[in-house]
C-alpha cells in the first residue's frame, strides 16, 4: 500500500492503526503538505501539488493508493479529481478523529473509507436511462 498524506505527519500511532485495518503493511509513505496560496489558482496549485508525488503514470494506474486528504475541502475535492483521473479511479482515504480528553490535541485512526466502493453504491441509485 502506498500512503500519500496531504496533510499533518503520520504518527507511529497512526501507522500501525492503518496497517492494522488493512491487514498488511504500509510500504510506501509520501509526505505532501498542502499548503496553498490564496491568492492564485487553488485549480494548478492542485496539479503541481500532485505532480510533486513523483508517481509515474504506471504507479498512478497500478499502485494501491490510500490517501490522507488535506484539510480544506476544495483541495481535497481538487486532489480527488487529480487523482482519479490518473488512477482512474477513487482511493480508499484516511479518516482521523480528535481522541477525547487529549493534552495536548492528538488524533486516531477512525476508519478507512473506500471511495470507489462509495461511487460504485451509489451509481445504483440513478435513474434508469429511457
Amino acid at each position: 500500500m502506498t500512503l500519500l498524506n496531504f496533510a499533518h505527519p503520520i504518527t507511529p500511532e497512526q501507522a500501525q492503526a492503518v496497517e492494522d485495518l488493512l491487514g498488511h503493511a504500509v510500504e510506501r509513505v509520501f509526505a505532501c503538505p498542502a499548503q496553498f496560496d490564496p491568492t492564485g489558482s487553488f485549480l494548478e496549485q492542485a496539479g503541481a501539488l500532485i505532480d510533486s508525488v513523483g508517481l509515474t503514470a504506471e504507479e498512478w494506474q497500478t499502485a494501491p493508493l490510500l490517501v490522507n486528504l488535506p484539510s480544506l475541502s476544495v483541495i481535497a475535492g481538487l486532489v480527488l479529481a487529480e487523482i482519479h483521473g490518473r488512477a482512474g479511479y477513487f482511493p480508499a482515504v484516511l479518516r482521523l478523529r480528535p481522541v477525547v480528553g487529549a493534552v495536548p490535541p492528538r488524533f486516531e485512526v477512525a476508519e478507512i473509507v473506500n471511495l470507489q466502493e462509495v461511487r460504485d453504491t451509489a451509481r445504483q441509485q440513478r435513474l434508469p436511462r429511457a
